[in-house]
């Protein structure tokens, strides 16, 4: 049974823009997924302690049959296409995708932390959400 799954999308570096767009178009691609909506678009300055650029941050819903692991895969694999390299933790990335809820299922792993554990931190991420609940009863 497909699940409503919310995605973040986040870069600062290169073409912004692009890598975004880059992002959509792979979920979308994703086999057994659909992109249903997207968030705008919004400029944030960075988080953590990395001295680095504004990112470019969006939310998309997806309508998935996938489970997260194989989301979370997907995402890793659409990152490493775009170029990301994983040096330093909170340092600047040409994209960046965090599953942020993946219907209501809970999880705590090492990799894997659903809702994301950071949700509540990130004020541009409820904003994202508030933006998408139209389509979707968010809990």
């Amino acid at each position: 049974m497909p699940e409503w799954v919310f995605v973040a999308l986040g870069s600062n570096l290169g073409d912004r823009e692009a890598y975004l767009a880059f992002a959509r178009d792979r979920l979308a691609r994703l086999p057994r997924t659909e992109l249903v909506a997207q968030s705008t678009i919004e400029e944030t300055e960075p988080l953590g302690p990395i001295a680095q650029g504004p990112y470019l941050n969006q939310m998309v819903l997806l309508k998935t049959e996938l489970s997260a692991r194989e989301l979370l895969e997907a995402c890793l694999e659409i990152e490493r296409a775009a170029g990301r390299e994983r040096r330093v933790r909170w340092g600047p990335r040409t994209l960046d995708l965090d599953i942020v809820r993946y219907g209501d299922l809970i999880v705590k792993e090492s990799d894997l932390v659903l809702p994301h554990p950071e949700l509540e931190n990130r004020p541009f991420w409820q904003r994202e959400l508030a933006e998408l609940a139209e389509y979707v009863r968010i809990p």
